[in-house]
């Protein structure tokens, strides 16, 4: 087992997630097992399927249909340990994730889910900003809330709580960034993730959603959690492009019951 920081590049910077590359699938109670006993945001398990790989994440608590930055740790992982020096196929829960690996780092190609309306927060967490939002919208799994801007962003204190009744969706913030486009913080205590570090999987909604209110298609965000982590986005079409690095913290052996 490896445990890789990804969007980072150093140790102690971006987010952790542990990466195990199998033959085959572990029992399914085996697997969340060992997520929950690294109590990490993410376990990713891989297997090769053909020239790509089917991959899964659980978090400490589930299985997750979408994760973003273990996905580029299980990549860095294949790159440096089996040599994969190819772009990498993945196959998953939302379809067809794709890195490819250059320029020291690796760019994740994901499906982009634009914006959905939102008229209303849901009443559990619809006293968390004290009628502060500028707009809320949704997609599949998360709400999302955009504040005035960067400082309400790094300034917001989460009712974890209340935040946690919106489970299994997670919460996102977001504002107009000062020497970024944009920056975010994510919060999904349900899921034993009370922030995370840098998410990638809400910015398949935050860079469509990003894109079309500032009129351009790159987009430098950054992820304003205690680790923090810069993100180089593009929108093509109906993808998402998202750069960033990751360094190889842990090569572990766990023994199984």
């Amino acid at each position: 087992m490896y445990q890789v920081d990804a969007f980072a590049d150093r140790a102690f910077a971006g987010n952790p997630a542990a990466v195990l590359i199998l033959d085959d699938w572990l029992p399914e109670g085996v697997m969340q097992a060992i997520a929950s006993e690294n109590n990490l945001a993410e376990t990713a398990f891989a297997r090769p399927n053909g020239s790509s790989w089917d991959l899964r994440w659980f978090t400490p608590v589930h299985e997750v249909d979408f994760c973003g930055h273990a996905t580029l740790a299980t990549a860095h992982v294949l790159a440096t340990q089996w040599n994969i020096d190819r772009e990498m196929h993945f196959q998953t829960r939302v379809g067809d994730l794709l890195v490819r690996p250059g320029d020291g780092g690796y760019c994740l190609d994901l499906p982009s889910f634009p914006p959905e309306p939102l008229q209303e927060l849901p009443a559990a967490i619809a006293g968390c900003f004290g009628g502060r939002q500028v707009t809320c919208f949704r997609n599949f799994e998360n709400i999302f809330v955009e504040l005035a801007d960067e400082k309400a962003v790094r300034a917001f204190i989460p009712d974890l709580p209340a935040i946690s009744h919106i489970d299994p969706m997670g919460l996102a913030i977001t504002g107009k960034g000062e020497s970024h486009d944009f920056v975010s913080r994510y919060f999904a205590p349900g899921a034993g993730i009370p922030e995370d570090p840098v998410t990638g999987s809400i910015h398949a909604t935050l860079v469509p959603y990003w894109s079309k209110k500032l009129g351009q298609n790159r987009l430098s965000a950054f992820q304003a959690s205690a680790r923090g982590g810069h993100l180089a986005c593009r929108l093509v079409g109906d993808r998402v492009l998202i750069t960033g690095r990751a360094v190889t913290f842990m090569k572990a052996e766990i023994y199984l019951p």
